[in-house]
């Protein structure tokens, strides 16, 4: 039996049954309520145990569990910076990649029952530090944050009240930005646990956690966390995935706007920016053939200009959209009017239809509400 709809024991059909019943008043609030729904929490009993993990996902989505705070709650790394956000989606599920991140909740909460059995008191809830250096525009790919959102869902929703508190240390300039695409999947209460650290981090954290209990290169005085029995699960420092692991050619995007480009001409779309360290980030695919891309700047909003006109800032290129979707991103540190421009002027017989979506990524100053906001005329009050 596998354990599938269609494919249940006797025993796995009358847990189900049972289970139907037990959560009849609350399953009219899911976002499903059929079988396959349900018998994925049935399996989160044996995830621990039967589940294997992805290769690819073992070997490179970093972070993991060591040590504990000063009041026994355990502690969870996230090891941002080397993480492959696009390779790990061209080679894992979405389900895959959800379902290694109940394992980490199950993980956590099987340590917080064992801390509580240790201690003779009630640990029911834990840390999170994020590693965030080296955290950059690569990790800004969209349908990696799509997925990194509905992990965080999931977490709200069936791990209530399990976060202490969240840590963020070696945060760059651009954390602000990721954040403000992130935050908006968060509760109030959890947003307020969220704790970023300054130069003085490894002080901080030793304030939280005990050095005894701390990984030496985070400052404290465990040399081989892999080997300590304080660490549940490796903290794994993850790389770029080679593309031997990928198992798709492209992610399925919905995007938000399409244009045919005629034969022999071009496509500009404005964007103002109107305050410094704006981001623009960019996925686009063709029907048909290749289409060239560029980005460029200009002083004045409206006013039509050749690309040999204005500044060129991503130089323009053909790329093979038609057969695989292109994404790209760039940091505007000056305010100013950016171009960014479909060209179809050297095809002399064929004309284009691209489909694309563009997102304007706003500093930290500008509320959440307003994140990608696109006022008339394409001018963005950033």
């Amino acid at each position: 039996m596998s354990g599938r709809v269609g494919d249940l024991s006797v025993k796995q059909a009358d847990a189900l049954a049972q289970f139907r019943e037990n959560v009849k008043d609350i399953l009219p609030q899911c976002p499903s309520q059929n079988d396959h729904f349900l018998l994925r929490w049935l399996r989160v009993d044996t995830i621990l145990t039967e589940w294997q993990v992805p290769e690819v996902i073992d070997k490179y989505l970093s972070g993991g569990m060591c040590g504990h705070d000063r009041e026994g709650s355990p502690v969870w790394y996230d090891v941002i910076g080397p993480l492959d956000p696009k390779g790990m989606t061209h080679s894992a599920s979405k389900q895959d990649l959800i379902k290694s991140k109940v394992r980490d909740c199950e993980i956590l909460q099987k340590e917080c029952d064992l801390q509580s059995e240790r201690l003779g008191r009630n640990i029911e809830s834990i840390v999170m530090v994020y590693d965030c250096d080296g955290l950059g525009m690569k990790h800004l790919y969209k349908p990696a944050i799509e997925t990194y959102g509905e992990i965080l869902t999931m977490f709200e929703e069936n791990y209530p009240e399990r976060l202490k508190r969240l840590l963020v240390i070696k945060a760059p300039k651009l954390f602000p930005v990721a954040y403000n695409l992130v935050k908006h999947f968060l509760s109030e209460d959890t947003r307020r646990k969220v704790i970023v650290l300054g130069s003085n981090w490894q002080e901080v954290l030793q304030k939280y956690i005990d050095p005894e209990e701390l990984p030496a290169y985070y400052g404290g005085k465990l040399t081989d966390p892999d080997g300590d029995p304080r660490c549940r699960t490796r903290i794994t420092f993850g790389s770029e995935i080679p593309k031997t692991y990928y198992v798709r050619d492209s992610i399925k995007v919905d995007y938000e706007q399409s244009v045919t480009i005629g034969r022999g001409s071009s496509h500009q779309m404005e964007y103002e920016l109107l305050a410094p360290n704006c981001a623009l980030r960019w996925q686009f695919t063709c029907e048909g053939a290749d289409i060239g891309f560029g980005v460029y700047k200009k002083k004045k909003m409206g006013e039509w200009m050749k690309a040999s006109e204005m500044k060129e800032i991503v130089p323009n290129e053909r790329y093979n959209a038609h057969l695989v979707p292109e994404d790209g991103s760039l940091t505007c540190p000056e305010p100013g009017v950016y171009v960014l421009r479909f060209d179809n002027t050297y095809s002399i017989f064929q004309s284009k239809t691209v489909s694309f979506t563009v997102d304007v990524l706003l500093p930290s100053q500008v509320n959440q509400s307003e994140l990608g906001t696109v006022l008339p005329q394409n001018v963005v009050r950033c």
